[in-house]
């Protein structure tokens, strides 16, 4: 086995920097590469994050390969390692292979209309390519982004969803499912469609990106396709699946002839809208 093909089996060892809490259920870690190298991710990818004692798991990454000297993981709270890895303080080594997965595809939106849609978790996947953006205004004139959230309690990245705001050509707009009598959340609520309805794109210079849970897919893509989007490249999506390997050998995250670990995670909706299983 050659070195390159070695690194993709191996994990290597990261120091974690800083935790952030988001929501009850998800945390922002900070990471470094011991060995002083950049990850070299692009915006959509992932890595599979090992702890000893426990097993490893496809965490996506939340930032952008413009942010050097670290990467960020947003980890939801699911299973055994998420909660070990949640228990973990700064200072603490975990284990790292990647970065895997096919990315965004940044040659195709570069200068067009992007529309960022993000439903619950998802927005620390698209947070990479919302950075990304916001570092290259001059690739990515005009950004809208649309986040929707089950409750207030879940709204992750909450001080960005107000600083995105700020950057030059960009818009971000957020709803939540329900707001509980007791909450003080005087914000937009709603469904993430509703949102869509009112934004006003051109058609023909739009791309649309969504990152979610996968109930929230078709009707977002039955709104997209009322705003005029359709044909080919066009909507962008990521897909979750139970991946294991993270290069395509044991087959847990097959949809139909295509590896979601591989061939994915992101995609572009006529690849796979007709794929048994996909949405």
């Amino acid at each position: 086995m050659n070195p390159q093909e070695a690194s993709i089996y191996a994990p290597r060892p990261a120091t974690l920097l800083q935790v952030e809490n988001l929501t009850p259920q998800e945390k922002l870690f900070r990471l470094r590469l011991d060995d002083g190298c950049e990850l070299g991710q692009q915006p959509g990818q992932f890595v599979q994050v090992s702890l000893a004692g426990f097993t490893e798991a496809p965490i996506s990454l939340a930032s952008s390969p413009t942010r050097q000297g670290f990467f960020e993981l947003g980890v939801r709270r699911a299973g055994r390692l998420t909660g070990a890895l949640h228990q973990l303080l700064p200072g603490a080594r975990i284990g790292v292979r990647g970065p895997f997965g096919r990315p965004f595809a940044l040659e195709v939106l570069r200068g067009r209309q992007l529309l960022l849609l993000a439903g619950g978790c998802g927005l620390a996947p698209l947070r990479s390519l919302i950075q990304y953006c916001g570092d290259h205004p001059q690739d990515f004139p005009r950004v809208h982004i649309l986040y929707g959230a089950r409750s207030p309690a879940d709204l992750m990245f909450q001080q960005e969803l107000l600083d995105w705001r700020q950057i030059p050509g960009f818009s971000c707009r957020y709803t939540v499912d329900n707001r509980p009598a007791t909450s003080c959340y005087n914000g937009e609520t709603g469904l993430i469609t509703r949102l869509l309805d009112e934004i006003v794109i051109d058609p023909q210079h739009s791309c649309a990106v969504i990152v979610g849970p996968p109930p929230m897919y078709r009707p977002v893509i039955a709104a997209l396709r009322r705003q005029g989007l359709v044909g080919e490249k066009r909507i962008m999506l990521s897909l979750e699946r139970q991946m294991r390997c993270g290069v395509g050998k044991c087959g847990h995250c097959t949809i139909e002839h295509l590896y979601c670990c591989k061939d994915g995670p992101i995609f572009w909706l006529e690849e796979i809208e007709q794929l048994r299983g996909a949405l």
